[in-house]
């Protein structure tokens, strides 16, 4: 099978890119959207035909699935290993990869013609749509680890574009800043690690990386700092880098800002596909993960994974900006898929944790999705994103609500629903390794069917608010995604995804934990009770509550202060002393001694100018007066 066609995939959003970037003003905003639409539907369509071949005609040999180049240059060589090279790599993560960024992308760019009608900057909205996703496609499909860099930051450079588009908005301005920012400080740490691990390794190829009878994998303990190899080492800098993207505790303080940019920008980056990049990258390189130091790197993972689940899950269920309780719920799932991967094995059944994280990625892109464009919906109707300006919109708005309702099932892991299956099995595979992080994964799903009901019935239920305009649904062309999108919240859990994805490539058959999945269930429907005693209709019970517990909510409603702390550190520590002790060294001691050397200069000259006076007889003065010396010297000097 040759997949060489894979390469328009990526190509063609470029090329919508280029062309609506440099035609922005002259191209009608319809016209602008059609082209976009039309775009990526194309590359979707490709996605799709290159899973279908992939997984059911030419995949599996023996019963393994196989890695595919699609296409493939060499761009810099350094020697005849290292090498960065530009390609297409199809296999099983990065075809699921493929299905993801395309059909969420699609949906947004179908969504955004309702949704940005009448913006100013409607072309350049879709242009950068357009990098975005070109970006996202370069990720997923790069052959090699310094591939998947350059579109890492090329992807860090998009969600700045789009997350500053209301860019005579301040608070837009530094939101896209901040993301920026705390994003380059843990990429400079990937880039470390990359450069570490192919310095030993002699290589950026994924596939000779990944190669679990490897010399890489043989032999690279090799080198050690402070008791672990030095590829231990590198492989925690590039989780580093990937906790910065996946914002992932203590590197998350710019996903909730970034909720200042369009909803549907969030629903693209901010829930379904860059965030993920982290997770992504853990799994790419999972076998290093896994094999190196006997797993070490992984038991991080792992509990930072479980620790941002919680972290994020607790705040979730105090804001009252529901963009913010979502884009801290996208942390807490984010944090799901890394413990799964921490305590996942690799062979068969044993690689459940792996399986289970990568099913989550693919379901929770849907529902989440879909949550964010019916946040989106709402908010285009009321002109709000707070809750307490909402209430009681069921009756004006049935697709959004009916579809929110859907989503917000899902996330909850209500039986039938997609979250279901894979939350399942990501708490199956936790039980499996660590009661610990099974128990924190258990309460973590209760907080979250708490959080999204107290969502759901504050803004569909609960009092029915003073609206200056009748709130009205939404466009079909915002409708028609969400009720795509609340389909797929459902179908792909009865997908056999262990068919497909495990960490040896090999398949496994999984079964429902039954015991497991009942208790589930039990503590989200107990999740949602209490939503629904506290807010199905408005009462005074989360003012008592909230009192009760004082001090608690205070911080919980502040986000624990890290925002402040982190300001504290920025502004009081590093530019109050440490710049500040640079500052004093660089204008008393660099500056001070240029200028002493100057002053010297200058005062020398003055000094010895005038033995250059241009007159006769003080030259024949000082020939004289020279000479004398030296016959005194050459007498006198035995």
């Amino acid at each position: 099978m040759n997949f060489s066609y894979t390469l328009f995939i990526p190509l063609i959003p470029l090329f919508v890119f280029l062309f609506l970037g440099i035609l922005h003003t002259k191209l009608k905003p319809k016209l602008a959207g059609t082209i976009g639409v039309l775009g990526l539907s194309t590359s979707t369509l490709l996605s799709y035909y290159t899973a279908y071949k992939y997984f059911f005609e030419v995949g599996k040999v023996d019963g393994v699935y196989q890695t595919f180049i699609g296409a493939k240059t060499t761009w810099i060589n350094f020697t005849e290993l290292l090498h960065i090279d530009m390609g297409v790599l199809l296999d099983p993560i990065s075809i699921m990869m493929l299905v993801v960024v395309s059909t969420i992308s699609l949906m947004v760019h179908i969504y955004s013609l309702g949704y940005m009608k009448g913006e100013a900057g409607f072309n350049r909205y879709y242009a950068f749509l357009s990098l975005f996703t070109f970006s996202m496609y370069g990720l997923v499909i790069a052959t090699n680890i310094f591939q998947m860099y350059i579109f890492w930051e090329l992807v860090g450079v998009s969600s700045f574009l789009l997350i500053g588009y209301y860019y005579d908005k301040p608070s837009a301005v530094a939101a896209a800043k901040k993301a920026f920012i705390v994003t380059r400080f843990a990429d400079l740490g990937f880039l470390i690690g990359i450069l570490i691990l192919s310095y030993y390794a002699g290589t950026f190829d994924f596939q000779i990386l990944n190669n679990p009878q490897g010399a890489i994998i043989s032999n690279g303990i090799g080198a050690s700092f402070m008791g672990l190899s030095v590829i231990t080492w590198a492989l925690i800098l590039m989780f580093v880098g990937g906790a910065g993207k996946s914002a992932m505790f203590p590197l998350h303080i710019w996903l909730p800002d970034a909720m200042e940019g369009p909803t549907p920008v969030s629903a693209l980056i901010h829930a379904a596909t860059m965030v993920v990049a982290g997770v992504y990258l853990v799994a790419r390189m999972f076998p290093l993960y896994y094999f190196i130091d006997g797993g070490f790197v992984l038991q991080i993972v792992a509990y930072v994974g479980a620790f941002t689940s919680l972290f994020a899950a607790i705040i979730a269920c105090t804001q009252n900006d529901i963009k913010r309780v979502l884009a801290f719920s996208t942390m807490s799932q984010i944090g799901y898929m890394m413990l799964a991967l921490g305590v996942s094995g690799y062979d068969g059944h044993e690689g459940l944790g792996y399986m289970a994280s990568m099913f989550h990625l693919f379901t929770h892109a849907m529902f989440k999705a879909l949550l964010f464009l019916g946040a989106g919906s709402v908010i285009h109707a009321v002109h709000s994103n707070l809750m307490k300006d909402m209430g009681g919109l069921r009756k004006y708005m049935p697709i959004t609500n009916i579809t929110f309702f859907i989503a917000a099932l899902s996330i909850s892991g209500f039986p039938f629903t997609s979250g279901f299956f894979s939350k399942d099995e990501i708490l199956s595979a936790a039980f499996e390794n660590s009661k610990l992080i099974y128990f924190v994964g258990l309460f973590v799903a209760g907080l979250t069917a708490f959080y999204m009901f107290r969502i759901y019935f504050s803004i569909f239920w609960g009092k029915e608010k003073t609206y200056k305009h009748t709130p009205h649904e939404s466009p079909l062309s915002m409708t028609i995604p969400l009720i795509l999108l609340a389909i797929l919240s459902i179908a792909p859990g009865y997908i056999h995804f262990s068919d497909f994805i495990s960490a040896d490539r090999g398949g496994f058959e999984a079964h429902l934990n039954y015991p497991l999945a009942i208790t589930a269930v039990v503590t989200g429907l107990i999740g949602i009770l209490v939503a629904y005693v506290f807010y199905k209709k408005e009462n005074n019970i989360p003012e008592k509550v909230s009192k009760t517990f004082g001090a608690i909510y205070t911080w919980t409603y502040h986000k624990f202060y890290i925002d402040e702390l982190y300001l504290f550190v920025t502004k009081k520590i590093i530019f109050n002393i440490v710049s500040a002790s640079f500052a004093w060294f660089d204008k008393k001691v660099i500056d001070d001694s240029m200028i002493g050397i100057g002053d010297a200069t200058i005062n020398s000259s003055e000094k010895i100018k005038k033995l250059q006076s241009g007159k006769f007889q003080d030259y024949a003065t000082w020939f004289i007066l020279g000479a004398i010396a030296l016959v005194l010297y050459f007498l006198y000097k035995n």
